[in-house]
Parts: C-alpha cells; structure tokens; sequence
C-alpha cells in the first residue's frame, strides 16, 4: 500500500484568508470536507491540526483556493433561514463577497457598487431579523434603514471594517431594540399579530424577554454565531452571553416546551420571520435618504452657529464699554423730620384760606408819583 504524499498546510490565519478569498463560509468547508463547522473553526484558530484523511482533503481544498483559476465551491440549494443563509451556517464576510464579484483589479467597485452589493446582500434577511427583535413590521424596515443611512454617511470606515455586515447588524439591532419608540405616537398601539397561532405565541414569548437575552438568542440560535461572536457583538462577557443564552431557552422552553431543543427552536425562528412579507426599500433610495439627512443637519448646524454668532455679536455692541457704579439706595438722614403728604385742612387753615380769596385779587394798587 502505497502511503500519500502530504501536503503542507499553511498556518491558520492563512486558512482563513484562504478561505473568505474564495468566497467560502466555515460551514461550506466543512460540508465538502465532511467535518462539522466547530472543527473547521477549530482548525482556523489553530486550537487543532487537521490529519488524516479529512485533512489530506482540508490540504487539498486550501491548495485549490490558492489557484487562481479554482472554481468556487457552490454550496446545494437549502431553505433560507432568518439570518439569510442556509441551516446555522454563517454568512460569508462582505469583503468575501466583494472578491467574489470583482476577482480582478480592474473591476473595482464604486463606493456605491460595493454599498449596493452590501445591502442586497443583507437587507432582507436583517429585515426579518429585525422584526423578531421588536414584533413590529414598519420598525423593522425603519431600523435596517438607518442603519444603512449611517452606514453609507460613515462608509470609510465601513468599507475597511473586517465585517461589514456584523457592523450594520449591530447598528439595526441598537436601533430597533431602543427604549425611545415608546414615546413616538405611532409606536404606541400594537401592530396586528401574524396570522397562525404557533407563530404568535412564539413572538409574544421573544417579546416578553428582556432585550439582551432577546438578542443574545436570536444572534445564537437564530443567526447562528457562535458564543465568542455573539459576546464581542453584544458587547458582554461570555459567561454573561452563556448565562442570558441559557435563560433565553429556558423562558422558551417553559411557555413552548416543543422547542427545547435549539435546533427546533432555529427552524421556529426560520418560520415565523419568512412568514411576514417584510421588504426593505431599494439601495438607491437609501443613499439617497442618507445624503438627505445629512445635508439636513449639516443645514441645521449652521444655522445654529450663525444664530450663536449673531446672538454674541449683538451682545458685544449692545454691551456697556465702561463701569457704570449702580445707584445705591436711599438712607434715612438723622434730625431731619421726614416729610409727610398734605392731608385734609383744618378749620383755622380753611379760614385762612377764605379770608385769602377774599382779598383783592390784583394786589395792592400801584403808588405814583404827582408831579407838583
């Protein structure tokens, strides 16, 4: 029996980069190795060393990946999930995708190429996504909406993040999940519930959890990440992640004891959020709605700031330029008797008075001289 050559194998960060270069998930990888996804991420962060024959085939689907005419695994067509993407598997990096469609230099793509390949890539499925978190149809559209607003004004740093779609996720689930809608009128009446009875009762279930153990299930076991990606986007701990995980089920478990089991649980998550037609709006009205609102502030701040230049302009020539000492107030003057106001007259003023106007009005005659 003749023993196999081996093939030399790269060291793990160059297994990942392999990877997401041909536009590969950890879970497609693993199908076409025949491991499952937690040993393929293993072997990514070097916590194990592929051998024998799975890792001859491991070795030689990485040399493939290094050739640049490898056609690109395709995965077989399977139900799409809540997440977008078939059974617990991950979605493939945007940057990924981006190799995918442009495998050349000179099909670069434009800003707003690679924001359009972003969004039609996870709008959909972040819609539904969405609509789990808050059980309201018209903010889940809302909420994926802003998030690529912000994520188109703020693209630079966008486009260069290590997963783009992990930062427009995270963005949408704050703005979803936050404690202000409350207060907005048209927030404040229920929005009809979905039509079948299981679906129902599951989302009055999710809406009754608090909101991080809400989200921590729904990016587990519905996303399908793992606990260290889960905690780095919840930004927690992982025993705090695993601990509101375990709650999360539990309170489940407890109201529909059918979906104890994670894996019934993702395909409930699967169904009840394909159930409701949610679409999210075209990319190109995103973009423009976000550069709408941009210019709206940048208006709004500077009409602000000529208001405050104006307002301080106005008090320098209206201000005083010199001391002006405060007048103080009066004091009483010692031996002076204070004056008092004239009242009524007495009798013997009232007969001066009289005898006054009685008098001759003209005065005394003038004296003149006789000439004699």
């Amino acid at each position: 029996m003749t023993q196999r050559p081996d093939i030399p194998l790269p060291p793990p960060k160059e297994r990942r980069r392999l990877r997401e270069a041909g536009a590969l998930t950890q879970a497609q990888v693993a199908a076409q190795v025949g491991v499952a996804r937690e040993t393929v991420r293993a072997w990514e962060s070097g916590r194990t060393t592929p051998s024998g024959r799975k890792g001859e085939a491991y070795a030689r689907l990485l040399e493939s990946l290094t050739t640049p005419s490898a056609e690109p695994y395709e995965e077989p067509a399977a139900p799409r999930t809540a997440a977008g993407r078939t059974g617990r598997h991950r979605q493939p990096s945007p940057s990924a995708v981006a190799t995918a469609e442009a495998p050349e230099p000179s099909d670069a793509l434009t800003p707003a190429q690679a924001f359009d390949a972003l969004y039609a890539f996870c709008a959909p499925a972040l819609v539904r996504q969405t609509y789990l978190l808050s059980g309201r149809r018209e903010l889940a559209r809302e909420s994926v909406e802003r998030a690529f607003q912000t994520a188109w004004q703020r693209w630079p740093e966008v486009a260069v993040d290590p997963d783009p779609a992990s930062w427009v996720r995270a963005t949408a689930y704050e703005y979803a999940l936050s404690p202000w809608h409350r207060f907005r009128p048209r927030y404040r009446h229920p929005e009809p519930p979905p039509a079948d009875a299981a679906d129902r009762a599951l989302l009055d279930v999710l809406l009754t959890l608090p909101p991080s153990y809400r989200r921590t299930l729904l990016l587990h076991d519905g996303v399908g990440l793992g606990l260290p990606e889960t905690a780095a986007e919840t930004e927690a701990s992982t025993p705090a992640t695993a601990n509101r995980l375990l709650h999360a089920r539990e309170a489940v478990a407890a109201r529909l004891p059918g979906l104890a089991d994670p894996a019934a649980l993702h395909r409930r998550l699967a169904e009840v959020a394909s159930a409701e037609r949610l679409r999210a709006p075209r990319p190109p009205t995103v973009r423009l709605g976000s550069e709408r609102r941009a210019r709206f502030w940048t208006r709004a701040a500077i009409a602000f700031t000529v208001t405050i230049i104006g307002a301080t302009a106005l008090t320098v020539r209206t201000a005083p330029t010199r001391y002006e000492p405060p007048v103080p107030p009066g004091e009483t003057v010692q031996g002076i008797p204070p004056r008092v106001a004239p009242g009524t007259l007495s009798d013997k003023e009232l007969k001066l008075r009289k005898k006054l106007r009685s008098g001759t009005a003209h005065g005394p005659q003038r004296l003149l001289p006789e000439s004699r």
